[in-house]
């Protein structure tokens, strides 16, 4: 068979009939081919990402042809290549959208929300958290001013009303109750998602019940600047220094990823300032959560934050306008608020704060809620070193065997049974000073808690309200060891309310030593609690101008003092 020239492959006659060229100029010639169009498909039920290119096809709607039109091997090579890149891009555009569509959002944008609680905006339930008039709302709503308004609840609350809004497992048992602790808890899980930057609170007056013990279901790896609030209520004379290790030393045994501590004031802004240059160092474009418990100190942190950025950052002095409400009823916030203060890319966010079950704000009564904070500096108040209540007035003071034999009430919220301890043993109470101390001997406590109970020890307030008190249910005994009986042996916090220090040995007491030895170094108490509130024995926290003077530096190996946190004041 002769071969084929290749102007017999030009020729007209061999193309097939829609190729057919009226005018034929071997030198312009250009063979057009109509596109063919790909797609995969799989015989099987396969997801997306496991397509096998291999069942890819290639379909036309035209004939391949024959002849001088059919394609070449090189063709068909092409067309394979052709398809399984187009395959590959159709598997990765639809692993993109899954990963898209798996993400939790932050914050609902379409849905307008109070700025002072977070709360979305409403105009049918007056009583409700977000409730605007109807004039009020179509009114911003025209304007596009939404962000603007602020709801009738909070309105209240910054007048002083004390409205809860939170209930069940960490909420409250008085007031209207809008929502549960645990519906507010779930609105903060897509925090371990995120890639953010945590501001963790905490009150130094509660710091073991306000700790959130389980942070990390909240925040995830994302590292933590660690908040310690309301400095300014710690004793007189306090060092810092100490109180600053002693913290560190805390933290560090729970194992965080804590970048830094520092130890603040928002009514004075101690410290403020250093937590805005820790956050503009450290945010690198996140958006910022500040997290705690509820009544930590939250809101009125960011308010203080604002107004220390406000001196450098034009954006934050605009936020200052529309910042969170302040107030004393824990559970102000129920929603997370958004916050535009940095120039630089990223968003502060208020969140509602966590309720916790085992601290004693969740079991009094909504209006005995202010008695629990305390609004002056602490002044520990000292056992021995005070009369003694009984069932019948004023009785002296405590005997010649000290504490032992009485039983201590803090309000009607803790009671506590000395029943082993030296004469010298001192318990020092710091906490609201609202909250009166009286002591009874043991054997006359129950007749004495019973008969005094709303009247003398509040909360609960009022003999109403104490009808309906469940008691102190909790009773644990504690067996505290101590090695130096010069140093406080430790402190006995109650969640929620403050601490006891216990000291082995006060000189100061004048109490000769008569029926203990110098080798007992174990002292017994018996504390009483309600239901659920916990109970921490924990080392002493050095506050006042002898803390300074027993508190030990523990000495630190290289090691340590690279990955221990730094703390600033």
């Amino acid at each position: 068979m002769a071969l084929k020239t290749p102007s017999t492959f030009l020729s007209p006659l061999f193309l097939p009939k829609q190729y057919t060229l009226s005018i034929f100029n071997p030198v312009s010639l250009n063979i057009y081919r109509k596109p063919t169009p790909l797609s995969c498909k799989s015989t099987h039920s396969h997801s997306p990402s496991q397509l096998p290119l291999s069942d890819t096809k290639l379909l036309s709607s035209e004939p391949e042809g024959t002849g001088a039109a059919s394609p070449t091997r090189g063709d068909r090579f092409l067309e394979r290549q052709q398809a399984d890149e187009a395959a590959k891009l159709l598997i990765k555009e639809i692993k993109k959208t899954k990963k898209k569509t798996k993400k939790v959002l932050k914050v609902n944008t379409a849905t307008a929300c109070c700025y002072g609680c977070g709360a979305p905006l409403q105009t049918s339930e007056v009583d409700a958290p977000g409730f605007v008039d109807m004039d009020t709302y179509e009114l911003k709503k025209k304007h596009h001013q939404l962000r603007t308004i602020l709801c009738g609840r909070c309105r209240l609350l910054s007048h002083g009303h004390m409205i809860t809004a939170v209930g069940g497992n960490g909420g409250y048992s008085g007031g209207k109750q809008f929502v549960s602790a645990d519906e507010l808890r779930e609105k903060l899980f897509h925090l371990r998602y995120e890639k953010a930057l945590i501001v963790k609170l905490v009150d130094i007056v509660d710091f073991n019940g306000s700790f959130l013990s389980r942070v990390r279901d909240l925040a995830g790896a994302n590292p933590i600047i660690l908040v310690v609030t309301k400095v300014d209520l710690l004793p007189k004379g306090t060092d810092f220094n100490c109180v600053g290790d002693w913290v560190v030393e805390a933290i560090t045994k729970k194992k965080l990823n804590v970048l830094s501590v520092h130890l603040t004031s928002s009514k004075s802004l101690v410290g403020i300032a250093g937590v805005a240059s820790e956050i503009q160092k450290e945010k690198k474009g996140r958006d910022v959560y500040i997290l705690g418990s509820a009544n930590v100190g939250k809101s009125a942190f960011i308010s203080a934050l604002l107004k220390m950025m406000a001196q450098r950052d034009p954006a934050a002095a605009a936020a200052q306008k529309y910042k969170p409400i302040q107030s004393a009823v824990p559970g102000t916030t129920l929603g997370p608020i958004q916050i535009d203060p940095f120039l630089g890319g990223g968003k502060l966010y208020d969140t509602p704060g966590v309720h916790l079950h085992h601290r004693q704000a969740a079991v009094v009564h909504s209006e005995d809620l202010p008695i629990l904070a305390p609004q002056s500096r602490l002044r520990g108040q000292s056992f021995p070193g005070c009369q003694v209540s009984s069932k019948n007035g004023m009785v002296g003071k405590f005997n010649s065997d000290g504490l032992n034999g009485f039983s201590i009430f803090w309000g009607g919220l803790v009671r506590i049974d000395v029943l082993k301890v030296l004469p010298e043993t001192c318990l020092t109470f710091y906490g609201p000073k609202k909250l009166p101390i009286h002591a009874v001997p043991t054997h006359e406590a129950d007749e004495f808690y019973k008969k005094e109970l709303g009247v003398l020890l509040t909360p609960p307030t009022g003999k109403d309200r104490a009808g309906e008190w469940r008691g102190l249910e909790t009773v644990q005994q504690l067996q505290i060891n101590f090695e130096d009986a010069e140093r406080p042996a430790s402190d006995v916090a109650i969640s929620g309310l403050g601490w006891i220090t216990i000291e082995p040995r006060r000189e100061s007491l004048g109490i000769s030593e008569s029926n203990f030895s110098e080798t007992t170094k174990q002292l017994d108490i018996v504390v009483h609690v309600p239901k659920p509130v916990e109970i921490f024995v924990r080392p002493s926290i050095p506050v006042g101008k002898a803390g300074a003077e027993w508190y030990q530096y523990r000495e630190l190996t290289e090691k340590e003092e690279e990955i221990r946190p730094k703390w600033y004041f």
